[in-house]
Protein backbone atom coordinates (compact mmCIF):
# COMPACT_ATOMS: atom_id res chain seq x y z
CA UNK A 1 0.00 0.00 0.00
CA UNK A 2 1.34 3.50 -1.11
CA UNK A 3 -1.19 5.92 -0.05
CA UNK A 4 -4.93 6.42 1.51
CA UNK A 5 -7.48 7.87 0.02
CA UNK A 6 -10.25 9.46 2.71
CA UNK A 7 -13.59 10.14 2.57
CA UNK A 8 -14.57 14.12 4.68
CA UNK A 9 -18.14 13.64 6.39
CA UNK A 10 -18.46 10.85 8.69
CA UNK A 11 -14.91 9.53 8.45
CA UNK A 12 -12.79 12.57 9.50
CA UNK A 13 -15.16 14.93 11.16
CA UNK A 14 -18.83 15.80 11.82
CA UNK A 15 -20.06 18.56 10.48
CA UNK A 16 -23.56 18.48 10.39
CA UNK A 17 -24.17 21.07 13.20
CA UNK A 18 -22.30 23.64 11.36
CA UNK A 19 -23.87 22.66 8.39
CA UNK A 20 -27.39 22.61 9.84
CA UNK A 21 -27.23 26.19 11.12
CA UNK A 22 -25.98 27.72 7.91
CA UNK A 23 -28.99 25.74 5.56
CA UNK A 24 -31.35 26.90 8.50
CA UNK A 25 -30.06 30.82 8.34
CA UNK A 26 -30.91 30.75 4.42
CA UNK A 27 -34.57 28.62 5.06
CA UNK A 28 -35.93 31.23 7.52
CA UNK A 29 -35.50 33.79 5.00
CA UNK A 30 -37.09 32.09 2.35
CA UNK A 31 -40.90 31.29 1.69
CA UNK A 32 -40.62 28.35 0.01
CA UNK A 33 -39.95 25.79 2.93
CA UNK A 34 -42.36 26.14 6.29
CA UNK A 35 -40.09 24.06 8.26
CA UNK A 36 -36.48 23.80 9.38
CA UNK A 37 -34.39 21.23 8.73
CA UNK A 38 -32.75 18.68 11.77
CA UNK A 39 -29.84 16.91 12.39
CA UNK A 40 -31.88 13.70 11.60
CA UNK A 41 -32.44 15.39 7.86
CA UNK A 42 -29.15 15.31 6.99
CA UNK A 43 -28.03 12.46 8.90
CA UNK A 44 -30.25 10.82 6.28
CA UNK A 45 -27.96 12.62 3.77
CA UNK A 46 -24.84 11.39 3.91
CA UNK A 47 -22.31 10.17 1.22
CA UNK A 48 -25.01 11.41 -1.16
CA UNK A 49 -23.90 13.83 -4.07
CA UNK A 50 -26.06 17.34 -4.01
CA UNK A 51 -28.30 17.01 -6.38
CA UNK A 52 -29.38 14.04 -4.57
CA UNK A 53 -29.30 15.23 -1.05
CA UNK A 54 -31.73 18.38 -2.55
CA UNK A 55 -33.99 15.97 -3.94
CA UNK A 56 -34.42 14.14 -0.76
CA UNK A 57 -34.63 17.36 1.43
CA UNK A 58 -36.59 19.53 -0.26
CA UNK A 59 -38.47 16.84 -3.17
CA UNK A 60 -41.82 19.46 -3.34
CA UNK A 61 -39.88 22.22 -4.91
CA UNK A 62 -39.57 22.51 -8.80
CA UNK A 63 -36.39 21.88 -9.77
CA UNK A 64 -35.14 25.81 -10.78
CA UNK A 65 -36.75 26.71 -6.77
CA UNK A 66 -34.75 23.81 -5.08
CA UNK A 67 -31.19 24.63 -7.35
CA UNK A 68 -31.34 28.58 -6.09
CA UNK A 69 -32.07 27.37 -2.33
CA UNK A 70 -29.47 24.80 -2.25
CA UNK A 71 -27.10 27.38 -4.25
CA UNK A 72 -27.56 29.82 -0.97
CA UNK A 73 -27.17 27.44 1.37
CA UNK A 74 -24.08 26.03 0.36
CA UNK A 75 -22.57 29.62 -0.43
CA UNK A 76 -23.61 30.71 3.44
CA UNK A 77 -22.32 26.89 4.25
CA UNK A 78 -19.19 27.46 2.99
CA UNK A 79 -18.47 31.14 4.69
CA UNK A 80 -19.54 29.53 8.04
CA UNK A 81 -17.47 26.39 7.88
CA UNK A 82 -14.39 28.19 6.73
CA UNK A 83 -15.04 30.29 10.20
CA UNK A 84 -15.60 27.58 12.75
CA UNK A 85 -15.29 24.54 10.85
CA UNK A 86 -17.13 20.96 12.59
CA UNK A 87 -15.92 18.83 14.87
CA UNK A 88 -12.80 16.10 14.25
CA UNK A 89 -13.19 12.84 15.59
CA UNK A 90 -11.06 12.14 18.18
CA UNK A 91 -6.93 12.44 17.38
CA UNK A 92 -7.81 12.82 13.64
CA UNK A 93 -4.63 15.17 13.15
CA UNK A 94 -2.44 13.22 15.15
CA UNK A 95 -3.35 10.34 13.38
CA UNK A 96 -2.80 12.24 9.98
CA UNK A 97 0.03 13.47 11.20
CA UNK A 98 2.03 9.64 11.88
CA UNK A 99 -0.17 8.22 8.14
CA UNK A 100 1.57 11.50 5.99
CA UNK A 101 4.82 10.43 7.28
CA UNK A 102 4.43 7.27 5.64
CA UNK A 103 2.00 7.65 3.27
CA UNK A 104 0.53 9.31 0.91
CA UNK A 105 -2.95 11.69 1.39
CA UNK A 106 -6.05 12.52 -0.30
CA UNK A 107 -9.46 13.35 0.20
CA UNK A 108 -11.94 12.54 -1.90
CA UNK A 109 -16.23 13.31 -0.80
CA UNK A 110 -19.36 13.97 -2.32
CA UNK A 111 -19.39 17.46 -1.85
CA UNK A 112 -19.55 20.86 -3.42
CA UNK A 113 -16.81 22.76 -4.98
CA UNK A 114 -14.88 25.00 -2.16
CA UNK A 115 -16.60 22.15 0.51
CA UNK A 116 -13.03 20.81 1.24
CA UNK A 117 -11.27 24.02 0.63
CA UNK A 118 -13.46 25.97 3.64
CA UNK A 119 -12.65 22.52 5.34
CA UNK A 120 -8.88 22.95 4.92
CA UNK A 121 -8.73 26.60 6.10
CA UNK A 122 -11.19 26.12 9.53
CA UNK A 123 -9.20 23.17 10.90
CA UNK A 124 -5.61 23.72 8.84
CA UNK A 125 -5.21 20.10 8.24
CA UNK A 126 -3.96 20.65 4.12
CA UNK A 127 -0.96 20.13 4.90
CA UNK A 128 -1.15 16.88 5.59
CA UNK A 129 -3.02 16.00 2.02
CA UNK A 130 -1.60 15.60 -1.22
CA UNK A 131 -4.88 16.24 -3.49
CA UNK A 132 -8.56 16.14 -3.36
CA UNK A 133 -11.44 15.99 -5.74
CA UNK A 134 -15.23 16.32 -5.60
CA UNK A 135 -18.28 15.85 -8.00
CA UNK A 136 -18.84 19.66 -7.70
CA UNK A 137 -15.83 20.77 -9.31
CA UNK A 138 -15.65 17.34 -12.04
CA UNK A 139 -19.12 16.59 -12.46
CA UNK A 140 -18.30 13.03 -11.60
CA UNK A 141 -18.81 10.07 -9.40
CA UNK A 142 -17.32 9.28 -6.69
CA UNK A 143 -15.99 5.75 -7.61
CA UNK A 144 -14.67 8.22 -10.89
CA UNK A 145 -12.81 10.60 -8.23
CA UNK A 146 -11.09 8.15 -6.87
CA UNK A 147 -9.90 6.70 -10.01
CA UNK A 148 -9.09 10.45 -11.28
CA UNK A 149 -7.03 10.88 -8.23
CA UNK A 150 -5.44 7.61 -8.51
CA UNK A 151 -4.30 8.61 -12.11
CA UNK A 152 -3.31 11.88 -11.34
CA UNK A 153 -1.00 11.20 -8.62
CA UNK A 154 0.00 7.46 -10.01
CA UNK A 155 -1.00 5.59 -7.04
CA UNK A 156 -0.21 1.79 -7.23
CA UNK A 157 -1.88 0.74 -3.95
CA UNK A 158 -4.22 3.03 -2.81
CA UNK A 159 -6.92 1.94 0.18
CA UNK A 160 -10.31 4.23 0.78
CA UNK A 161 -11.90 5.00 4.11
CA UNK A 162 -15.59 5.90 4.48
CA UNK A 163 -18.38 5.49 6.24
CA UNK A 164 -21.50 4.92 3.64
CA UNK A 165 -22.51 2.31 1.44
CA UNK A 166 -21.83 4.97 -1.71
CA UNK A 167 -18.47 4.99 -0.23
CA UNK A 168 -18.23 0.73 -0.27
CA UNK A 169 -19.64 1.33 -4.17
CA UNK A 170 -17.01 4.08 -5.12
CA UNK A 171 -13.86 2.07 -3.83
CA UNK A 172 -15.35 -1.56 -5.02
CA UNK A 173 -15.60 1.01 -8.93
CA UNK A 174 -11.93 1.86 -8.45
CA UNK A 175 -11.16 -1.85 -7.62
CA UNK A 176 -9.08 -0.82 -4.30
CA UNK A 177 -9.38 -2.08 -0.50
CA UNK A 178 -12.26 -0.21 1.83
CA UNK A 179 -11.82 0.27 5.41
CA UNK A 180 -15.23 0.63 6.96
CA UNK A 181 -15.33 3.55 9.44
CA UNK A 182 -17.85 2.29 11.42
CA UNK A 183 -18.40 4.99 13.71
CA UNK A 184 -19.71 7.42 10.72
CA UNK A 185 -22.70 7.65 9.20
CA UNK A 186 -23.92 5.08 7.66
CA UNK A 187 -24.40 1.24 7.74
CA UNK A 188 -22.63 -1.08 4.53
CA UNK A 189 -23.07 -4.34 3.54
CA UNK A 190 -19.62 -5.14 3.35
CA UNK A 191 -16.02 -4.16 3.70
CA UNK A 192 -11.94 -5.64 3.65
CA UNK A 193 -11.24 -4.13 6.86
CA UNK A 194 -12.97 -1.95 9.37
CA UNK A 195 -12.11 0.23 12.06
CA UNK A 196 -14.27 1.56 15.39
CA UNK A 197 -12.42 5.00 15.94
CA UNK A 198 -10.01 7.04 13.66
CA UNK A 199 -7.40 6.14 16.09
CA UNK A 200 -7.02 2.47 14.94
CA UNK A 201 -6.07 3.29 11.74
CA UNK A 202 -2.38 3.59 13.37
CA UNK A 203 -3.30 -0.19 14.05
CA UNK A 204 -4.47 -0.81 10.40
CA UNK A 205 -1.12 0.63 8.84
Amino acid sequence: MDSIIFDLDGTIWDPIDTVLSAWNSVIRKSNLINSELTRKDFEGTMGLQMNDISRKLFPDLANTEREKLINDCCEIEQSIIAINGGVLFPNVEYVLKELSQKYKLYIVSNCQDGYIEAFYKSHRLDKYFIDFENPGRTGLSKGENINLVIERNSLSKPVYVGDTQGDLEAARFAKIPFIYAEYGFGQVSQYDMKIKNFEELLGVF
